[in-house]
């Protein structure tokens, strides 16, 4: 890790991870520590709220989606405790409805899975109009347009026909599509 990036983090390097995939926020947990961060895990909107109401961090990367809620009541709660904070949601289902919410309750970049830490340092030390260059593996069309269909189709609860209704597309095609692995 080089120095300007450890000035480019400041002085206070407290940074609130918050996911609910163990194996993703204990691989990131490790790789912010590499990168200069002092990183504390929560695995939930409760756990989150919690260290960010006793410890304000400098710095969150936060899941849009949490097993008990939203990731978005985390952000709200860091953005009340701590206004400069950075904050950086991440998601598996990028939307621009989502990403419009996130940064209106004062997400600071929204970033859509799989993201890795160097997608993520990029995001959270950012300044200004600076936009961080674009991902060096981004997903592909095809896993967008499936990460779309997973989304509406965990929204309909799972029902086939009324999923196919909002997608505007036909039931057994839709069948055929969530039967396959997910693209690359």
């Amino acid at each position: 890790m080089s120095d300007i990036q450890l000035q480019d983090i400041g002085e206070d390097r407290s940074l609130l991870l918050v996911d609910d995939d163990e194996p993703f926020l204990r691989r990131l947990f490790r790789a912010m520590e590499k990168r200069g961060f002092e990183p504390e895990m929560a695995e939930s909107v409760a756990a989150g709220k919690a260290s960010a109401i006793a410890r304000p961090p400098a710095y969150a990367v936060v899941d849009l989606r949490l097993e008990d809620g939203s990731g978005l009541d985390v952000v709200e709660t860091i953005r009340e405790r701590r206004p400069e904070a950075r904050i950086v949601v991440l998601t598996g289902y990028g939307a621009i409805a989502t990403a419009v919410a996130a940064v209106k309750v004062g997400a600071t970049d929204y970033l859509s899975k799989p993201a890795d830490a160097d997608d993520v340092v990029n995001a959270l030390l950012a300044r200004g109009d600076d936009l961080p260059p674009p991902p060096d593996n981004p997903m592909s069309a095809d896993r967008v347009r499936w990460e779309h269909i997973q989304r509406v189709y965990e929204l309909c609860d799972r029902n086939v026909s009324e999923t196919a209704r909002r997608l505007n597309m036909h039931r057994r095609t839709l069948q055929r599509i969530l039967a396959k692995r997910s693209p690359k």
